[in-house]
């Protein structure tokens, strides 16, 4: 017993997806800030768990074929010569939340996770849901920028980053979470961190790094010394929100009425729980804080990639759907692949996941 503590503490303190831990001299600095506590980063409303342990391990142990497509999804497949050459203003979904914008001539990598698991370890974690991807690292053009919201595996990723680094201008990012990028081995000088309410130009395009109400951490005893985020990302004619990972709270219509109305949100909506809604979304919730924040188009997101939670796949898109229908709510709903032209009257709306339903014939 006493061998095996001894190798899984190595493996934590050693194996590089794990990244690095702030230095002293960081956290002096955190401590003069406001949403900093105790050596711990903190949303703005208080946020605990409230975790029922029996009923959640009856959930991971009941068996369900919901909670996966019933057959691989196919994605749409994205040519490296017309990404390079377009001049549209234009998003690009690759599944769960990953998103290629393209705006004021600059392309944008977001939440950049391509690899086949949301995990430190290839044996561990649930497997995406295509057995392709739209495209692979090595075939997209050069990359002006990748924006990270947080250092969990689903939305920063090791591999994706070693693999992207030859090929980025900038990275933008919340507090703390450079140490990781730096020891992966990206260039210092090429990230900028910011707290909650920061802003940085980026040639005509204006960054802002707004809250979000979630946590962040890659070990076992890191969790929220990172700061975790949503942003705001401003071209010349467009004006774009990404969610990042949120429960809903009051950040949404303080920044709708600080920097909305939005052409499009890019809204959180899968991988929830009742224990845990103070970190995620419920999909009724996706709908109402796109309108807290002024948007005249909502996505869903978080979806439609990998199962990290209990609920059926579907179930995000189709209770958004819904409730965006009560709410007049106009909702876009890309294939993985497809793009969506930013202030186009028309956009996606296939329900195409239905394809991929098990069909219940009782």
């Amino acid at each position: 017993m006493s061998l095996m503590v001894l190798i899984v503490s190595f493996f934590l303190i050693f194996s590089p997806q794990f990244g690095k831990a702030q230095s002293k001299e960081q956290m002096i600095e955190y401590e003069k800030l406001k949403n900093f506590e105790n050596g711990k980063f903190i949303n703005i409303n208080p946020t605990e768990m409230d975790i029922h342990y029996w009923a959640l391990i009856k959930e991971v142990l009941k068996s369900s074929n919901t909670r996966r497509p019933a057959m691989n999804i196919d994605v749409e497949k994205i040519d490296s010569i017309a990404i390079e050459n377009t001049n549209i203003t234009q998003l690009t979904w690759f599944g769960h939340s990953t998103f290629l914008l393209e705006i004021d001539g600059k392309k944008i990598l977001i939440d950049p996770m391509f690899s086949e698991k949301p995990s430190p370890v290839s044996f561990i974690g649930t497997k995406r849901y295509s057995k392709k991807l739209s495209i692979e690292i090595e075939k997209l053009p050069f990359i002006d920028a990748v924006i990270i919201t947080h250092d969990h595996y689903d939305h920063l990723d090791y591999t994706s980053i070693k693999k992207l680094k030859g090929k980025v201008g900038k990275y933008f990012m919340p507090l703390g979470i450079a140490n990781h990028l730096i020891m992966w081995g990206v260039e210092k000088e090429k990230i900028k961190e910011l707290n909650w309410w920061g802003s940085i130009e980026f040639d005509s395009i204006k960054l802002i790094c707004t809250p979000a109400r979630h946590f962040s951490g890659r070990g076992l005893f890191d969790r929220s010394n990172t700061l975790w985020c949503s942003w705001v990302i401003q071209g010349e004619k467009v004006n774009v929100f990404f969610s990042g990972d949120t429960g809903y709270d009051t950040h949404f219509k303080e920044i709708g009425e600080k920097y909305g109305p939005f052409d499009i949100s890019l809204m959180e909506c899968g991988q929830y729980h009742k224990d845990w809604k103070l970190f995620h979304m419920m999909p009724e919730e996706t709908v109402q804080a796109s309108i807290d924040l002024k948007s005249k188009l909502s996505m869903p997101i978080h979806w439609g990639a990998f199962t990290l939670a209990f609920h059926d796949w579907t179930d995000p898109i189709e209770r958004a759907l819904k409730k965006a229908n009560e709410l007049n709510m106009p909702v876009t709903t890309p294939r993985i692949g497809e793009s969506v032209i930013i202030g186009d009257a028309i956009f996606p709306t296939e329900k195409w996941w239905t394809q991929y339903q098990i069909i219940n014939k009782n």
